[in-house]
C-alpha cells in the first residue's frame, strides 16, 4: 500500500478524485481516505499544517494501514535563485532546522532519539529516485535534495538565506521532517516531495495564495505518476 500524506485539502482532492470506491475512517480527529488509484492500493491523509499534526498523522497512518511506502507531499518555499514557483524538489534528506538545543552545546537541528542524535533524516533512495524521475517532463525545474521543516511560515529573506546555508537546503517548508521522523523511528520508507509556491523573490504570504493552487498542480501529477509507475 502506498500512503500519501498532504498538508492542504487541495492536495488531497485532486487525488481523491481518482480513488475508485473511497473508504473513510476518521481517528484522532483526521480523515482517512483508502481504495485504489490506478489499480493500485492507497490511503490519503490532510494532516493539517504544522509538525505536530504531520507526525499524528503519520504515525496513525502507519498504525492502521501498514504502507510499504510513504510519501508526504505539498508546496514549500524556495531557499535559492534556483527554484522559482512551479519548481519541485524531491528529498534526498530532509531537516528540522527550529530544532535548537545550542544552548546545551548541540549544533542547530540536532534530534534526540532515545539510541542516537542526527541532524539529516535520510530518505529512501529507491523512492526518492524513482520520485525525481516521476516529476520531468512536467515543464518544471527539478532538484534533488535536502528539505527543511519548522514550525515557522518563513517570509524574510535573510532567514531564508540562513536557514540554506546553515542547513544547505533547497526549500523549508512545515510538515516533511515530522513525516520523515515518524517513518525513521518505525522503518517505513518515505520520500518529500515539495511544489515551489513562493520564492526568494515572491515570498510574500499573498504569493503562497496566489501561486500555491499552481504549485500543488504540479506536485499532484507527479504523484499520479508515480502511483502508476509504483
Amino acid at each position: 500500500m502506498i500512503g500519501i500524506i498532504c498538508a492542504l485539502k487541495i492536495e488531497v482532492d485532486g487525488l481523491k478524485a481518482l480513488m475508485e470506491n473511497p473508504e473513510t475512517v476518521e481517528k484522532a480527529g483526521l480523515e482517512f481516505y483508502s481504495g485504489k488509484i490506478f489499480d493500485k492500493d492507497v490511503v490519503l491523509l490532510e494532516c493539517g499544517v504544522g509538525k505536530v499534526n504531520a507526525a499524528v498523522g503519520t504515525q496513525v497512518m502507519i498504525d492502521l494501514y501498514k504502507p510499504d511506502v510513504l510519501i508526504n507531499s505539498g508546496i514549500a518555499g524556495s531557499l535559492t535563485k534556483q527554484l522559482t514557483v512551479g519548481d519541485i524538489v524531491v528529498s534526498k534528506d530532509c531537516v528540522e532546522h527550529d530544532f535548537n538545543c545550542t544552548e546545551l552545546g548541540e549544533p542547530r537541528g540536532q534530534l534526540w532519539f532515545p539510541n542516537e542524535k542526527r541532524i539529516e533524516i535520510p530518505a529512501d533512495e529507491e523512492v526518492a529516485n524513482k520520485l525525481y524521475e516521476c516529476c520531468q517532463n512536467l515543464g518544471s525545474h527539478v532538484k534533488l535534495g535536502r528539505i527543511a521543516t519548522g514550525d515557522i511560515f518563513v517570509t524574510y529573506r535573510l532567514k531564508r538565506e540562513n536557514i540554506a546555508y546553515e542547513f544547505d537546503a533547497l526549500c523549508c517548508e512545515m510538515e516533511g521532517a515530522a513525516v520523515g521522523h515518524v517513518c525513521y523511528m518505525n522503518k517505513v520508507p518515505f520520500a518529500i516531495l515539495r511544489s515551489i509556491s513562493d520564492d526568494l523573490k515572491f515570498n510574500k504570504p499573498e504569493n503562497y495564495e496566489e501561486f500555491k493552487h499552481l504549485a500543488a498542480d504540479r506536485a499532484i501529477k507527479a504523484i499520479k505518476k508515480f502511483i502508476n509507475m509504483y
